[in-house]
């Protein structure tokens, strides 16, 4: 039991790793890098207006993406001088405490139940201008607290601290928590991923959304092949990313 036990916690902790290392930071390739920032400038452009730009960020199923997108593009954003907020909208499979190495005591699910303050569900990450709100521990009605007028009073009053607000969400296909959630913000982005995503997916997906009258800013696309001979550092397979607002494109081509 001592030897298995030890195995499974080896085994999590190599999974974590794994996921730290798909997050942007000063040693992440160049190509990632810069299709992020071409991304973020995107995103922009889409989003006119003044004031807090609220930005959901969801897939189809699981698996796709979406909470590795998510958190890259808060950083890319906070990289310039704009106060970004990310918070874990995913409050079935939360990973973002993970990926950013961070607790995840009082979160979202605290603040819309009334159990904590917007101050102490704040944490402040180690990266500049980005502060982020952990989903929490997992309630028994996510969707229903996603929906309340407690989420959308809340959003009101974050809004006042910061220019964008990321809000990572379950994917569209599985719950209904991320369409609940997109009457509420600026703007859907949907992370879509090569070899995996079918086109019947994003379609039932975009139907919810449009159901919903969501405004969708575009798809991201990951994990597109490159030939062998290219090698972009520790992302691997992840080396491109692309956003369009009508179809998928591969970053650069």
């Amino acid at each position: 039991m001592k030897t298995l036990f030890n195995k499974n916690k080896q085994q999590t902790q190599r999974t974590k790793e794994q996921e730290q290392e798909m997050i942007l930071t000063g040693e992440s390739s160049f190509h990632i890098k810069e299709a992020y920032k071409a991304t973020r400038t995107n995103i922009m452009f889409s989003l006119v207006g003044k004031g807090c730009k609220r930005i959901v960020v969801t897939s189809s199923f699981p698996g796709e993406g979406k909470s590795t997108t998510c958190i890259n593009l808060a950083i890319t954003f906070a990289q310039t001088g704009s106060r970004v907020l990310l918070i874990d909208g995913d409050m079935r499979k939360p990973t973002v405490h993970r990926k950013l190495d961070m607790t995840n005591g009082n979160g979202l699910a605290h603040l819309l139940s009334n159990f904590c303050t917007v101050e102490e569900a704040i944490q402040h990450t180690s990266y500049e201008n980005l502060d982020a709100i952990t989903s929490g521990h997992i309630p028994p009605n996510p969707a229903e607290l996603l929906a309340s007028e407690t989420m959308g009073e809340l959003l009101e009053t974050l809004e006042a601290n910061y220019d964008y607000i990321f809000i990572d969400t379950p994917p569209l296909n599985v719950v209904t928590d991320a369409t609940v959630l997109s009457q509420r913000v600026s703007g859907t982005v949907v992370v879509v991923r090569e070899g995996v995503t079918h086109h019947k997916d994003v379609q039932d997906a975009l139907g919810k959304l449009e159901f919903a009258n969501a405004k969708v800013l575009g798809f991201i696309l990951h994990d597109v092949k490159e030939g062998k001979g290219s090698k972009y550092g520790k992302y691997g397979k992840y080396s491109r990313y692309a956003y369009k607002n009508d179809a998928y494109t591969q970053y650069g081509q």
